[in-house]
């Protein structure tokens, strides 16, 4: 164990699945494919959006903003999963801990919120589609992607602030992938409570806010939609909205999987409990990520036309 004047610790061993050998080769392969996957697909998203001008828009703005935080946030951990699929009992710095532990908690809380400026956006386009371009000038929806990446920031540096203030001077294993936060306060030797309240502040304001006005804006939306008389006007101006929607069901509903999925009583069942929980947090981290870009080119016209539009440049030049 790496330690300074026995009472420091300067570095962290990440367990992984050192403990199950088998499974980190084919592990690391579908975790591999997947990250091209999300590298590829919210690339190509960036990519057509930049180079589009009919895509200029708020709707847009905001799902370029989304794929760019997708690469961000898998970037700040999935190469480290992967190479410590291939590095035995894989070990990391305090400060490169740290540094994994901000990026993750800052991306994390900043698509929450980005998810409900892109719910108010849908819900000025269908509630009030008129004062649409005065609401959401590039003057509102630029600040408004701003301001998430910053709140975003802000959470972070609060938690990961905390967090680095509390001793270290036990065991230095985290059984996890990344230096993933209630893993790594586990290991303090301190009172950690309030660390731990200012995690459930955090959720409330980056998780329950935004889930609360994402379901109220869509409230609005759904009443709208239902006043329209006629059965394709109700659909197209649903399908307006349902890329979205199927994103925030996916997001948010596999968080509520992690969360409120019964813990196992049986202390010899521990072991696959721990697995299982690790595989969980590491495939969310990478599924919501790459379905992203594919909800949105499947289910949007608009990026369709225009990725094919890029594609036919490209084979032109």
């Amino acid at each position: 164990m790496e330690v300074t004047n026995q009472s420091t610790i300067i570095g962290f061993v990440l367990l992984g699945l050192s403990d199950h050998p088998t499974l980190e080769k084919m592990f690391f392969v579908l975790i591999l494919l997947m990250y091209l996957v999300i590298l590829l697909g919210n690339g190509v998203l960036i990519l057509v959006t930049i180079v589009d001008s009919r895509l200029h828009t708020p709707m847009y703005f905001f799902l370029g903003n989304l794929s760019f935080l997708d690469i961000c946030y898998t970037s700040s951990s999935i190469p480290l999963v992967l190479d410590g699929f291939l590095t035995p009992r894989k070990t990391i710095s305090f400060s490169g801990c740290t540094v994994q532990m901000f990026l993750s908690f800052a991306m994390g809380a900043t698509e929450c919120v980005l998810l409900g400026m892109m719910a108010f956006d849908r819900y000025v386009a269908i509630c009030n589609p008129l004062r649409y371009p005065v609401i959401m000038s590039k003057a509102a929806y630029v600040p408004m992607a701003a301001s998430s990446w910053a709140a975003g920031g802000a959470n972070a540096l609060v938690q990961i602030s905390l967090a680095i203030k509390l001793p270290f001077c036990g065991d230095n294993i985290i059984n996890h992938f990344t230096c993933e936060i209630l893993a790594v306060l586990k290991l303090a030797c301190a009172d950690i409570s309030i660390n731990v309240i200012s995690m459930e502040l955090g959720n409330v304001i980056f998780l329950g806010i935004p889930v609360l006005f994402i379901f109220v804006s869509y409230i609005f939306i759904l009443t709208t939609i239902l006043r329209i008389p006629s059965t394709e006007g109700r659909r197209k101006a649903f399908s307006t909205c349902s890329a979205h929607l199927t994103v925030v069901i996916i997001f948010y509903g596999t968080i509520l999987f992690m969360y409120t999925k019964p813990k196992s009583k049986d202390p010899q069942g521990a072991d696959k409990q721990d697995l299982s929980d690790k595989l969980i947090s590491l495939f969310y981290g990478v599924l919501t990520p790459m379905l992203n870009p594919i909800i949105y080119s499947l289910r949007n016209k608009d990026v369709k036309v225009a990725m094919k539009n890029l594609v036919s440049q490209k084979c032109l030049v």
